[in-house]
């Protein structure tokens, strides 16, 4: 049998496995898993002739050599996979160098026989699945040869390159964007397929496309695209351009170029590239000849007719008004050698490998059409004879590099004049980015003694010319664009907030945002209710994964975010941000367990301490003092920890103070409970009672996730006033936390509305009505289908002895489970806890079941609704009219 990839998983941010961006194959070795490599005849011959670069390898050895040493030895093909994948992408181009195979496990932590997860960074996704892909072939073809006799693994691995050199960033966007993460400027990629990239969060973003920019005028680019127009403004100020007219029609095109004077240059009035350019007509023929070229490559079907500038070709690149580097653009061309054909010549130049196809190489190949053909002609060569030695043909009209032209530096040549022409020329247009196109006898003398003109102001210029010249010194030319963009000392990042935790994370999310505006910052909020711009809701839904925190960073409108990090985002697919400059972990406890290779609590844990080793160094992870697998993660933080604590005189709260650092816990005072901020000293912030969504202290999951989000405050050096405002002025009403201890008073009795769905959430509704006195209560309950068994009975026995009686109803999404099969498990547990089967009813619809719970509540007792779908609980105890006359 082959190798098999069972799971495949792309993460792309920090995740459980990785500190950065990986991809993870589950993959079963079979038979291999008795085969290492020092037993499989041949293996290392193959692996180190066909991928010698692997030499470079390290691996535990620790030295250049040191995984083939290991291959020679025996090692196991998941391992061997990973660095085959690795090899196989910085074939293709890709910076990639982390990776790790290990052991999978299966329920209960056993190790799974012969399954790995082999785990590697990558660049571009599609490039890293398929090198993975190719690599698990390339390495079947070693060890069974006869079961793929069509496999072309040089064949194969073009196509893979070829596929990164689609995908990949052109020259200009790349430099641009190696430039801001540098800079530590982050990058988003808005379109894969293009070079739509913003540089920074939020409000602080600017936007890239290609060489374009955000600070760039849609009117100077519709002025650099109408060539016409462009030359006339910079005629009305002085500037030298060539004499033009535009024209529609051959006949016309004619008598231009005859009042104008031979010869004359054809372009269309809004091309770019060089297409359609003809220059040098010497005579009607010539016009008439090429006409219809220009005409065909103008959207607007007008060509300009222009005098016919004699010079070299220069480009000057103009950024916020300096220039900052020339080069002399020669078109393309082959030298003879008295041995090859025109196209024999073609054929080895376009062998050099800096060449590729349009932008995706710093040089592009030369194309061998017609038109070159043509032009070859015209110097007494045709494309099968061969020039003599040391003569050149030229093979396009233009020195554009993008039809295969070669670039010469010439930024320290150029003269003062035609700096300040060309500075000026950027200016009238109204770029901030421009290539200005010079043609001149010598760009080192001044135009106004030598000659010259410009003939073309571009937005939007490619950077290659100048970052990878065919001859002279690379210029860095993307500094002073990004410098334009985010000068020094401005800010490119809005502050992140990220929560996790079994519990509590989404009120203490809220909290945190409530405070933030409070203190008049523009908050972007991801939560398990949705996505909210500053207090409006723009997205409905569990918004708590990596996708929906990009989403937030990527609206002009926020300078701060608070992002709810759920388990399940974090194990699919990863943080969906960098770093974050303060991390909030409320606790661990069991749930989710037995998903996704999470079997224990310390496997939970380690998947939230993602989150808490996400922190910058000048920033603060916030760590439950009262949870000792949240204390354990302080050795993951990069800030500074601040703990938070329930328990009076905690002893990690206290033995962190004598260490000087900062916590935030409960103290007793004369008038009740305060929450206070200690460091060198004790500051109180407010009394309990003062925060509605504490109900008078007796809700104590409130009181800890407000000492959570106080903590994350004083994490940002937040005023204490505005903590306390934000705190004073949150509730849990269902308007400001739906289905967070929305607590109803009606007239026909309370109800309470809460989306807890795991034992600990129960534990601390539990306490929370114990403490408010509630008498008999009538409660909706269900689970999760994703849980285990022994979980499922854990909630229903707890719930036995916590209510009167109780409504067993179902999720919409039953999560593998056959209908009834979890109901079925909560009422066998509610009976052994001791109530009677006239006590348990089921109903799995939750409308329905809503309603059964209100009708068996009178006044003075408790509803209680653990609804899947809060609003839709919300509304049907509104229509059944529970909530009439409620206040809460």
């Amino acid at each position: 049998m082959s190798m098999r990839i069972l799971e495949t998983q792309v993460y792309r941010g920090a995740n459980y496995w990785a500190p950065m961006p990986v991809i993870r194959f589950l993959l079963d070795i079979g038979e291999l898993e008795e085969r290492p490599t020092n037993l499989i005849p041949g293996f290392y011959e193959k692996l180190t002739t066909t991928l010698p670069a692997m030499y470079e390898h390290r691996c535990s050895v620790g030295k250049p050599g040191g995984f083939f040493q290991r291959v020679r030895e025996g090692t196991w093909m998941g391992h061997v996979l990973e660095h085959t994948t690795l090899a196989l992408q910085g074939l293709a181009g890709q910076e990639v160098g982390y990776g790790k195979a290990r052991s999978a496990k299966g329920p209960g932590g056993a190790p799974r026989q012969g399954v790995y997860h082999v785990v590697f960074e990558y660049e571009q996704e599609d490039v890293g699945i398929a090198a993975g892909l190719l690599g698990k072939r390339l390495l079947e073809s070693f060890i069974w040869p006869e079961r793929d006799p069509e496999f072309d693994f040089e064949r194969e691995l073009e196509e893979l390159i070829r596929l990164a050199e689609r995908l990949a960033y052109g020259p200009s966007t790349r430099a641009l964007v190696e430039e801001a993460e540098r800079r530590d400027i982050p990058v988003q990629r808005l379109d894969e397929r293009r070079s739509l990239v913003q540089l920074g969060h939020g409000v602080y973003q600017q936007r890239i496309w290609a060489t374009l920019t955000s600070r760039g005028s849609n009117i100077a680019v519709e002025i650099a695209s109408n060539k016409e127009l462009t030359s006339r403004l910079l005629r009305n100020v002085g500037i030298p351009v060539p004499r033009g007219v535009n024209v529609t029609d051959e006949a016309a095109a004619v008598a231009a170029a005859g009042r104008i004077g031979y010869p004359v240059v054809l372009k269309p009035l809004d091309g770019n590239h060089g297409r359609g350019v003809g220059i040098d007509l010497r005579d009607e023929a010539a016009v008439r000849a090429h006409f219809p070229s220009a005409r065909r490559e103008s959207r607007a079907g007008v060509v300009i007719v222009e005098s016919f500038i004699t010079g070299r070709d220069y480009r000057i690149l103009v950024v916020g008004g300096r220039v900052i580097a020339a080069a002399e653009r020669v078109p393309a061309h082959v030298i003879g050698d008295g041995r090859h054909t025109v196209r024999e010549l073609v054929a080895i130049t376009n062998a050099d490998p800096r060449r590729g196809i349009g932008h995706e190489k710093i040089l592009t190949r030369i194309t061998l059409d017609g038109a070159a053909i043509a032009l070859a002609e015209g110097q007494g060569f045709g494309p099968d004879d061969v020039p003599p030695e040391g003569r050149r043909v030229q093979l396009a009209l233009t020195g554009n590099m993008s039809t295969g032209g070669i670039a010469i530096d010439r930024t320290d040549d150029i003269h003062p004049d035609n700096e300040a022409i060309a500075a000026q020329a950027a200016q009238v247009v109204g770029l901030d980015v421009a290539g200005i196109d010079l043609i001149c006898p010598d760009i080192a003398q001044s135009v106004k003694e030598a000659g010259g003109a410009i003939c073309e102001v571009n937005a939007g210029p490619g950077f290659r010319m100048h970052t990878h010249p065919t001859e002279g010194h690379p210029r860095d030319v993307a500094r002073p664009v990004i410098e334009l963009l985010f000068p020094r000392g401005a800010p490119s990042r809005v502050p992140i907030v990220a929560v996790t935790g079994t519990n509590g994370k989404t009120t203490t999310s809220r909290m945190i945002a409530h405070i933030l505006r409070m203190a008049g910052r523009r908050v972007g909020l991801t939560t398990t209710d949705g996505i909210y711009i500053n207090g409006t809701q723009i997205a409905a839904g569990d918004m708590s994964g990596p996708g929906s925190a990009r989403m937030v960073l990527q609206n002009p409108a926020i300078d701060t975010a608070v992002l709810e990090t759920a388990r399940g985002g974090i194990i699919r697919s990863g943080l969906g941000f960098d770093r974050s400059d303060v991390a909030v972990v409320t606790n661990v406890s069991g749930d989710h367990l037995g998903l996704h290779g999470i079997e224990t609590l310390e496997d939970l844990a380690r998947v939230k301490a993602v989150v808490a080793g996400s922190t910058v160094r000048r920033g603060a992870t916030v760590l439950n003092a009262d949870d000792d697998l949240c204390v354990r993660m302080a050795s993951r933080a990069r800030g500074r920890v601040i703990y938070f604590a329930l328990t009076p005189e905690n002893p990690v709260v206290e033995r962190h103070r004598r260490g000087r650092g900062v916590a935030v816990a409960l103290r007793p005072g004369p008038h009740g409970e305060l929450l206070c901020l200690l460091d060198r000293r004790e500051t109180s912030l407010l009394h309990v009672n003062d925060i509605p969504a504490t109900f008078d202290g007796r809700a104590r999951v409130n009181v800890a996730n407000a000492l959570a989000a106080i903590a994350a405050c004083v994490g940002l050096e937040i005023d204490p006033e505005h903590i306390r405002e934000g705190l004073r002025t949150f509730s849990a009403s269902f308007f400001q936390t739906p289905g967070r201890l929305n607590l109803i008073e009606g007239r026909a009795g309370r109800v309470l509305i809460d989306y807890c769905h795991n034992l600990a959430g129960l534990t601390a509704l539990a306490d929370f009505i114990g403490r408010l006195g509630a008498g008999r209560t009538v409660a909706m309950i269900a689970m999760p289908g994703d849980r285990r068994d022994e979980d499922i009975a854990a909630f229903g026995a707890l719930a036995g002895r916590l209510f009167d009686e109780v409504i067993v109803r179902e999720d919409r999404h039953l999560r593998g489970r056959a209908p009834g099969a979890v109901a079925g498990l909560l009422r066998d547990a509610l009976l052994a806890a001791g109530l009677s089967a006239e006590r348990v009813t089921l109903e799995p619809d939750e409308g329905v079941a809503v309603r059964a719970t209100l009708d068996r509540v009178r006044p003075g007792e408790l509803a209680v609704l653990l609804a899947d779908d809060p609003g839709a609980a919300w509304a049907a105890a509104a229509a059944h009219g529970a909530l009439a006359g409620a206040t809460g």
